[in-house]
């Protein structure tokens, strides 16, 4: 069955992830996507943690899989020309280079709207296409300070921490698939393309937009995690166990009584202060602590077994292997084993959305580099002698 984006084509000039994950998703969406990459060099994602046995790396296959790799040079006219040919028949235009970058190649939302008049042209960077700091180059570290995040993380008087997942790339790779998404519906009623952009510092804004209104409107930094989450005064939380970590949500009143039980304190039904859902500040540091203590005294799995009995919000702390070896992910698609010609069985990440009447889909090719632009070309009607001549004149 068709995917929802059946029909739409994407050329990807982005690199690494912010860009490359967003027109992963239009992919799995059900998009054509094809990938435009520097000769000889391509994404540079596929030079970060290569991996030896499968002559990739990871970064380049969890973002780039079942994408055609063209290589041309769009800073040489023969390779603008001929990218030109293909922007005619694309609906998207996708990319993350510093703001100005595609301007200076002559390939400006404004110059490829005069070639297609319905292309969207979306773009992600660092900073913001506008302002002081625009022309700031940045990757998801600097995404992460720029916005806060990272100021946010930790203890009190402990150091700060990044996080252990690329969070601004992926953000920022969020709200531009959703920014492509929204000009396609928008074409749909216009017959008219335009221009989208995010960043990298938008995204993080966007992830705290809670934090960030709590501090517009009362004057006072949210402040650090502190293990749970500094505006939620709940027993809400990390907590220790004798051999891993417990992820408590919270214990709504009708759920005290049961959790009571599970910590074998029925004694505690009736307390005065920790028998509700939301404190004060100061006894939900009461409750963190005295939780600190019950929960040393079992393992992970004992107190999951407890909880779970008790229908308590929790979740034991799971490593990625954790993960991976469970049940949950593939009963929803979120991971799934595919056959690779090469690689044998393989366990992929799978698409985060599930549709009823237009499935989604992942796939398990990652092209070399340009392994397609010739194939590419020729189904845009580039003629041989084209091809040669733009091949002579340094544009692959």
């Amino acid at each position: 069955m068709p995917g929802a984006l059946d029909g739409i084509r994407v050329l990807d000039l982005s690199t690494l992830v912010q860009g490359p994950q967003a027109a992963e998703m239009l992919h799995d969406l059900g998009a054509e996507v094809i990938k435009i990459e520097l000769p000889g060099i391509g994404d540079v994602g596929r030079h970060v943690d290569m991996l030896e046995d499968f002559g990739h790396t990871s970064v380049y296959i969890a973002c780039n899989r079942g994408k055609r790799s063209v290589t041309l040079d769009l800073r040489v006219e023969a390779g603008r020309e001929a990218f030109l040919r293909l922007v005619e028949n694309a609906d998207v235009v996708l990319s993350n280079f510093k703001p100005g970058t595609l301007d200076e190649w002559g390939l400006s939302y404004e110059e490829l709207s005069e070639v297609n008049p319905g292309i969207i042209w979306a773009a992600g960077s660092f900073l913001g296409p506008i302002g002081p700091d625009a022309l700031r180059e940045g990757a998801d570290i600097a995404g992460q300070a720029s916005g806060g995040v990272i100021a946010s993380s930790g203890y009190d008087g402990g150091p700060l921490s990044t996080y252990g997942s690329l969070v601004a790339d992926h953000c920022g790779s969020q709200n531009l698939q959703t920014g492509v998404i929204a000009a396609l519906y928008a074409r749909e009623r216009t017959g008219r393309g335009q221009r989208v952009d995010v960043s990298l510092l938008g995204g993080q804004i966007w992830l705290q937009a809670v934090e960030y209104t709590h501090l517009l409107l009362t004057g006072n930094e949210a402040g650090r995690s502190n293990g749970g989450h500094p505006l939620v005064h709940a027993l809400y939380g990390i907590f220790p166990t004798s051999d891993g970590y417990i992820a408590m949500a919270g214990c709504p009143e009708h759920l005290w009584p049961g959790m009571c039980r599970a910590i074998e304190r029925p004694d505690m039904v009736d307390h005065p202060t920790f028998n509700a859902y939301f404190v004060s500040r100061e006894v939900a540091a009461e409750m963190r602590a005295f939780f600190i203590e019950v929960f040393q005294t079992r393992s992970t799995e004992e107190w999951s077994k407890r909880l779970e009995a008790e229908e308590q919000r929790f979740c034991p702390v799971r490593s990625h292997s954790d993960v991976v070896a469970s049940d949950q992910p593939y009963a929803n698609g979120y991971l799934g084993k595919l056959d690779h010609d090469e690689w044998g069985e393989q366990t992929w990440v799978g698409c985060p959305i599930t549709m009823s009447d237009t499935p989604t889909r992942f796939s398990n090719m990652v092209a070399e580099l340009g392994q397609h632009t010739e194939e590419v070309l020729l189904e845009a009607g580039v003629e041989w002698d084209d091809l040669e001549r733009w091949r002579e004149a340094g544009a692959w």
